[in-house]
């Protein structure tokens, strides 16, 4: 079942050029990206999107990461999407991600894992809908070459 998923690359993977090989993990995958937008987010902006940790003790070291440099906010889709993301990135913990990861590849540590994913289509939804609107996503068939366009 086709659904979208909402990923970020954050601010040390764009900051250590991994932009290209996290993208290529993603559509290697045969997930389309639908939306895509490198912004420098407000403080204000970050912390707004991880309300739900507000008052836990990592938080204000998340928002002062998060918002120290660009990152990549993407929207893609594909079959069991949101499954397949965080497979593709691995554990939170880098140290506990299977090889092979995204996060067991380039993730130094856990409060600097170098990608965010949704974990479930509710979050997916809010998450893709707080960095994206409507005339941002987009829709298209996706082809396995070059050739078949």
């Amino acid at each position: 079942m086709s659904q979208r998923t909402f990923a970020i690359v954050k601010p040390n993977a764009v900051r250590s050029a991994l932009v290209g090989e996290i993208l290529r993990r993603y559509e290697t995958a045969r997930l389309k990206i639908v939306g895509a937008k490198l912004v420098h987010a407000s403080r204000e902006k970050v912390a707004g999107f991880y309300a739900e940790h507000e008052g836990r003790p990592f938080f204000p070291g998340l928002v002062d990461f998060m918002s120290s440099g660009p990152i990549l906010v993407l929207a893609l889709e594909g079959d069991n999407a949101i499954a397949d993301v965080r497979a593709l990135n691995g554990a939170t913990d880098p140290a506990k991600a299977a090889p092979g990861t995204i996060r067991h590849a380039f993730g130094p540590t856990m409060g600097s894992n170098v990608v965010h994913s949704s974990d479930s289509p509710e979050s997916a939804a809010r998450e893709i809908s707080y960095w994206f609107s409507a005339d941002e996503l987009f829709s298209y068939a996706q082809k396995s070459s070059v050739a078949d366009v």
